[in-house]
């Protein structure tokens, strides 16, 4: 097992990695709408604050040998599921392979985002 550490995104807000490669597979942590370098919330909205967290998860995949195209799965969480279809026309820019996916309301997240997403990629 090789924990995975990149300055590209914000660093872990506990006791957890970034990331974990085992095997020819990353499992991300879950990434929340953070500006890497000042560790603020990027983004008003649903749009905005998804964008960053794929900003997130794409330098984290990176940093592990991945990239977006090598996702196999994700777990999404959201604190309003009213932002659902938002959500969707943004993740499915990034998300073209149609990885598998659970999308959750949470009652509420890290630092009050809006949004969560975590992944499991093929690397190496």
């Amino acid at each position: 097992m090789k924990k995975i550490q990149t300055s590209k995104a914000p660093a872990a807000i506990g006791p957890y990695s970034q990331a974990v490669a085992s095997g020819n597979l990353l499992f991300t942590s879950g990434q929340i709408p953070l500006c890497p370098a000042s560790a603020e919330i990027v983004g008003s909205n649903i749009r905005e604050q998804t964008e960053q967290v794929i900003k997130n998860l794409k330098a984290v995949l990176e940093a592990g040998g991945s990239d977006l195209t090598r996702v196999v799965k994700t777990v999404c969480f959201l604190a309003d599921m009213q932002d659902f279809a938002a959500f969707n026309e943004v993740y499915a820019q990034y998300f073209t392979g149609n990885p598998a996916r659970s999308t959750v309301a949470v009652r509420q997240l890290p630092r009050n985002a809006l949004v969560e997403i975590e992944a499991v990629a093929e690397n190496g």
